[in-house]
This record gives structure tokens, sequence and C-alpha cells, in this order.
């Protein structure tokens, strides 16, 4: 398993890391690691795009899904049935967005496990590919101004509010806790308020005890997932126009 990993997502993120470093202005390796981001988030494009649809498409139908809650709530099996026929009439997949995230999970830690363990200013040989000739100079100093090869105290912040803002975009508003919450209720709150508040404050941790190239890694993957969930929620509100009838 791990020499398909290695084979498959690792090497070549590899591979392409220090190809970006020899052809980059100054050899920077903190612009190499945002140009690879890019270029791997561009890469995943069409599926993350189709899961943040998806979730957005499932989030509008909350209201029509509480009603069926509320209707079935002593008949599990036909809530089941009716929320199934709900996402069939709207012609929405809910499972889709996942399996485009279970896609994705690799390939983000093969980028991660890049930066975390790419060893630089040194360079592995011997995962090099035949056309990756090793670059003549490594610059370890990112614009000038910060070695992302050290922690980065600014740039770990900016990693945690990267997070806490995309993370606010991405999911639903928190909704008011109820006088009777069952179990699944408090799961979920907790679920959001973890992701929303906790992962923010964890990303911060990672990036600063790891490197500032982990930093800027996880600052421009957040700002590009902010720039994508901006994307589609412009592109679904057209199209909610257009399909609203003129009055």
């Amino acid at each position: 398993m791990i020499e398909l990993f290695n084979t498959l997502i690792f090497d070549p993120l590899y591979n392409g890391l220090i190809f970006l470093v020899s052809v980059v202005p100054f050899a920077d390796v903190g612009i190499a690691v945002i140009l690879l981001t890019i270029l791997v988030r561009i890469i995943l494009f069409p599926l993350s795009l189709k899961a943040t649809r998806t979730q957005m498409l499932v989030r509008g139908l909350e209201p029509e899904l509480t009603k069926i809650k509320e209707k079935y709530k002593k008949d599990k099996q036909e809530q089941a049935k009716q929320t199934m026929a709900l996402y069939k009439e709207k012609k929405i997949n809910p499972f889709s967005s996942f399996l485009f995230i279970f896609i994705q999970i690799p390939i983000i830690l093969g980028l991660y496990w890049v930066f975390f363990r790419g060893g630089l200013p040194e360079v592995n040989v011997d995962i090099l590919y035949s056309f990756i000739s090793t670059p003549e100079l490594i610059n370890m100093e990112f614009l000038g101004l910060v070695d992302v090869s050290e922690r980065n105290i600014i740039l770990a912040l900016l990693a945690g509010i990267t997070q806490f803002f995309q993370a606010k975009l991405s999911l639903p508003p928190l909704k008011k806790r109820s006088q009777n919450p069952s179990l699944k209720d408090d799961l979920a709150r907790s679920f959001h308020m973890q992701m929303r508040y906790i992962l923010p404050i964890i990303v911060v941790v990672i990036a600063y005890t790891i490197s500032a190239a982990i930093a800027i890694y996880w600052t421009t993957s957040n700002l590009f997932s902010i720039g994508q969930e901006i994307f589609v929620r412009h592109q679904m509100k057209k199209e909610k126009e257009k399909q609203s009838p003129i009055s």
C-alpha cells in the first residue's frame, strides 16, 4: 500500500515540486509550493466543484428534510424512504460528494507529505524521474523574507485564519440549540463547532510546529477553497435567477 501511494501520488508530486523549483524565479521554494498546490487543486477542481455543488444543493433542502424528520420521527424506515424520494425528485445524489472527497484525500495527503517530508534543500535523487534534473540552486527564503524550512508564527496564523473563513463559508449556519436536543443533534452541533473553531487552532499548531512550507501550502489551499465556494455560489445564484419566472 505504501509503495502504491509513493508510486502514484508522492513521487509525481515530489518531482513536480523539484521541477517547479528549477523554473520559478530565484528558485524560490515558497513560490514553488504555492504553484504546485494551485496546480493540484486545479486538476482536482472538477471533482471538488461537483462535491461543493452537491453539498449546497443538499443544504438548500434542509427545510423540506426537517419537515420529513418531524412527520416521520417515529418511523425511521419511512423517514429514510421519503428522504431518498426527495433527493431523487430533486435529482441529487447526496453520496456523490463523499465519493469525490474520498478520491481527493490521498492526493491532498500526498501534497502535504511532500512539503512535510520533502527534505529540501536536499534533493532525493533516487526518486527523481530521468527527465527531471536536480536544480542548481534551491532558495529556501520565500520572497527573501521567510525561511520555509523554519517555523513562522505569522504564516501559521494566516493558515488558521484562512481555515476559519473556509469553514465558515462551507458549513451551514449554526442552528440554535433546541430545548430537547437528541444525541444526533448534539453530535452534529459538536462537529460543527469543532470544524469552525477547533480545526483552525489545530491548523495553526501543526503549521507552526512543522515548517513555514506547510503553512504556505495550507494557506494557498484554503484560499483556493474559498474562491471555489464563492464561484459555486455565484454560479448557482445565476442559475436560480434564470429559472425564476419573470414577473
